[in-house]
């Protein structure tokens, strides 16, 4: 018993020895080293981030109320008035946008994943959509204006819509694509074995597996189009005023409403902050806020997807 005991405490000093040895060591003095840089340089680009929060909850909030989010934008100088025009612009816009750019994109993911994955055709896809995810949002603006607002005439909804789908649709894509890769390929030998077709093997197992991930997908996409100013510039321009003039304000009562110019929160912003009007640059710093605001709780729910589909 005393010879485990008197072993036991030689094994410790020895221990003790090697692990002050091992912290004197160049390897592990880098090591701390970098970890000390990797930590200061994390908290210096938070700093801009934070300072441009805390900015926008500090000047934006001041602005917000009720009247704020449910009336016209301002005239120069006019007392009163908000944007409630440009937040239903805005989710209006954007819905749009994501009905046309889900179907398209989770058909071609599915296509390019299970029915033709080594064919040429999924190979241009594939390459197609990573150079489209480097696309210069302005760029799919004037894409937009060429082939909508030059063909209807008019600067619409419609064409920013148009806009904003061709920059979520490559974020679908591949999203969806990688998705539908992670689904095990035993449950699809599975579902074969029982006597499945390959097109009810993807409708009942392969997307309701991958869905939760996809959904992920689509929520950033979202996040990002929501945030876009420039395609907007070139195709659903600005109005004053809400999408249609009869209630209940916040719903197009007809396809003519989708065919004409809407306010939206990233275009109010970018005009009425370079605006010499102390009412307007007021609004702009409110709109800010509140968009920020949608656009981190997309994220958030993108990431929330994409946690639950780890688990």
């Amino acid at each position: 018993m005393a010879a485990s005991l008197e072993s036991g405490r030689i094994t410790s000093e020895l221990d003790l020895e090697s692990l002050e040895r091992s912290l004197r060591r160049p390897r592990t003095l880098f090591s701390g080293l970098m970890s000390l840089l990797t930590a200061a340089a994390t908290l210096l680009a938070l700093v801009p981030l934070l300072s441009v929060l805390y900015l926008l909850a500090r000047r934006g909030v001041e602005r917000l109320s009720l009247a704020t989010l449910t009336t016209f934008p301002p005239a120069p100088m006019a007392p009163g008035c908000g944007f409630g025009s440009a937040i239903i612009g805005s989710l209006t816009i954007v819905a749009l946008a994501t009905l046309f750019s889900v179907p398209f994109g989770i058909l071609a993911a599915i296509f390019v994943s299970e029915f033709g994955p080594d064919t040429r055709t999924a190979s241009a896809v594939r390459f197609a959509a990573k150079v489209l995810t480097g696309l210069p949002s302005i760029l799919a603006g004037v894409f937009a204006f060429a082939v909508v607002v030059e063909t209807t005439g008019k600067f619409s909804v419609l064409a920013g819509a148009f806009a904003l789908a061709l920059l979520m649709l490559p974020t679908i894509l591949l999203t969806a694509d990688e998705a539908i890769k992670g689904v095990s390929t035993r449950m699809r030998e599975a579902a074969i074995g029982m006597g499945a077709t390959p097109t009810q093997v993807v409708s009942k197992v392969v997307i309701p597996t991958a869905a939760p991930a996809m959904l992920t997908g689509v929520m950033l996409a979202v996040a990002r189009a929501a945030g876009e100013t420039a395609p907007l510039l070139f195709t659903a321009l600005f109005s004053q005023f809400w999408i249609s003039a009869r209630r209940p304000y916040f719903l197009p009562k007809s396809a003519a409403d989708l065919m004409k110019p809407t306010a939206s929160l990233a275009v109010l912003i970018y005009n009425f902050s370079g605006s010499p009007f102390e009412n307007q640059i007021e609004l702009a710093w409110g709109a800010a806020l509140v968009l920020v605001v949608l656009v981190l709780l997309f994220n958030v729910i993108g990431q929330a997807l994409a946690g639950r589909t780890r688990d």
